[in-house]
């Protein structure tokens, strides 16, 4: 229903959303929540000044949003955007403690509402859960990391959830037996995707299909991270970045004091077992050498001239020695750092990943890819960026500076490595970091991230780029699921789509009230994966699809968002 063709008394009894933004999440929530099919009243705030790259809200207001501006989300600003008495607030601004601060202010004006707050530290949800006991906290970096990493090892979004009894996770269907596998998510035939097919007949199935599958008596997570750990070819090194310190440790001067050191020491040492009046053997002599480099020696003043100086330079030598190796080693250390924040590294990579972007989607993709044992160099143009202290923990070599210039991608040694993965937010700098590395190397894997999905489309085939669809389309519905009060379960990418899992109640009178199962599942759009008679809380897993729908009834379906929301209205 068209929600500016209603009168207004009917407009009155409309639940009333309000969704608070400044980036392009709150442009994609608004959207999706405007398309839905719920009779809701939208209000939309925003600070007057937003980024360029958000498309204009203003033609959000054709379809009855009303757009409102305000720079302090504060009490006053909630009471003048009619959020006393409103059903659900949406925080959705890129500032854990911005939406913090909003929450608190909101609850001044209306302790009964159902709260959706965007947080990349999702340990914050304790406090939420303080202000509103109606809340969901999400991070989308968190929903989008998966699906950038499993474009980076050309593998699957490493997905899992867990349902009723049963943990579900996507794979392809050579990695699961046939027993376990629920529903084909996606089949590949002549270069088309085919998403939520109909079943394919026995025999007749492809071992690179994507399927969601049932773990049992394992871990999901722990089968899929093997799998990418395989296939990757790549083990952790714990010892890689103290290598590459230790490599960047002896800069020219400081290596020529200590090389000068060694020798002087060596040579003293040979003097004085050479010269001494008491005979040595070889472990005596190392012993009475190491022993005076330490200055451990004592004053002989029997021996002869030539011991005597010769015991007197390897004590100065021995005090000279320690410190030099000490200030190479923290030196090399401090160098190390520098050389990375001026775009050099230490020693040469292969086979590793580049990184462009530390924020928050950036850090969780810098992270996965670190727990997956691969090899990361990331770059930002920002030092003080969120995820650099994050990579610095963690031995990650960062380059500090713009990545859509060649030479910071000949930096980070572009020609070898494996995968280019551009997540900044900035569109121009993603593109042009893309199209440099290919003209580097033509075969490379590049992962991008552009907001505009028509754009993304067209650049890749273009260019042949692995593009993603943005952060914002992956998971504004399920901001959108979340704030609808949907029982939206988990999101799946496949390629360029989004399918969700969640639960459709059959409501009294609806068009499912008494309808066949077989009726929800439409290949193509929704498949039923199990369902819940009314008052019962088991699932009947892979249900019959002759059953007859009743009031009550819930159905758990993995579905396009188009047809859950369909389904849903």
């Amino acid at each position: 229903m068209n929600v500016s063709a209603l009168t207004p008394a009917e407009a009155d009894t409309r639940p009333h959303l309000v969704v608070c933004g400044a980036d392009a999440l709150v442009w994609t929530l608004a959207e999706e929540l405007a398309n839905s099919r719920h009779r809701i009243r939208l209000t939309v705030i925003t600070p007057h000044k937003i980024r360029a790259d958000v498309p204009d809200l203003r033609t959000l207001e054709e379809r009855g949003v009303e757009l409102r501006h305000a720079d302090r989300l504060d009490e006053q600003t909630f009471r003048d955007a009619g959020l006393a008495g409103a059903a659900a607030l949406a925080l959705v601004m890129p500032d854990d403690m911005v939406n913090l601060h909003a929450a608190l202010c909101a609850r001044e004006v209306e302790e009964k509402l159902r709260v959706v707050v965007r947080m990349f530290t999702t340990g914050l949800a304790g406090s939420v859960s303080r202000i509103f006991p109606d809340h969901v906290v999400l991070s989308d970096a968190q929903m989008a990391g998966p699906a950038f990493v499993a474009a980076a090892l050309g593998e699957v979004a490493p997905t899992h959830f867990r349902h009723g009894d049963r943990t579900l996770y996507v794979a392809h269907r050579a990695d699961v037996p046939a027993r376990r596998v629920m529903v084909t998510l996606a089949t590949e035939s002549g270069g088309e995707v085919s998403v939520l097919p109909a079943e394919p007949p026995a025999g007749t199935d492809g071992p690179d299909d994507l399927v969601l599958a049932e773990a049992v008596g394992t871990s999901a997570e722990g089968d899929v991270t093997r799998r990418l750990l395989a296939r990757s070819g790549r083990r952790r090194r714990p010892f890689t970045a103290f290598g590459h310190a230790l490599r960047a440790a002896l800069n020219r001067k400081l290596g020529v004091a200590v090389l000068i050191t060694l020798v002087t020491t060596v040579l003293a040492g040979a003097v004085l077992n050479a010269w001494d009046d008491t005979r040595h053997n070889l472990w005596q002599s190392i012993y009475v050498t190491l022993m005076t480099a330490v200055g451990a020696s004592d004053v002989e003043e029997k021996r002869n001239a030539v011991a005597q100086a010769a015991q007197l330079v390897l004590t100065v030598a021995g005090l000279a020695l320690l410190p030099l190796i000490t200030a190479a080693v923290v030196d090399g250390m401090v160098n190390a750092r520098m050389a990375l924040s001026q775009g050099r590294l230490a020693g040469q990579l292969r086979d590793h990943i580049v990184l462009v972007g530390l924020g928050n989607v950036g850090t969780q993709v810098l992270r996965q890819l670190h727990d997956l044992g691969v090899r990361v160099v990331a770059i930002d143009r920002h030092a003080d960026a969120r995820g650099v202290k994050s990579a610095q923990r963690r031995g990650i070599p960062v380059i500090v500076g713009d990545a859509s210039r060649e030479e910071t991608l000949q930096a980070a040694q572009i020609a070898t490595c494996r995968a280019l993965v551009v997540v900044s937010t900035n569109d121009p700098v993603n593109l042009q970091a893309a199209l440099h590395a290919r003209a580097i190397r033509d075969d490379l894997r590049v992962v991008l991230r552009l907001f505009d999905d028509d754009f993304a489309q067209r650049i890749g085939a273009a260019f042949d780029i692995s593009t993603s669809r943005s952060v914002s389309r992956l998971c504004a519905p399920v901001f959108a699921s979340a704030l609808l009060e949907r029982n939206v379960h988990a999101s799946i990418p496949v390629g360029r789509h989004v399918l969700l899992v969640g639960t459709v109640t059959v409501l009294g009178g609806s068009d499912l009230d008494g309808a066949l199962l077989s009726d929800v599942d439409e290949p193509g759009q929704a498949r039923v994966i199990g369902m819940s008679a009314a008052g019962q809380e088991w699932i009947d897993w892979r249900p019959d699809p002759r059953r007859v729908l009743a009031a009550g009834d819930r159905v758990l379906v993995v579905a396009r968002q188009r047809a859950l929301r369909s389904l849903a209205g």
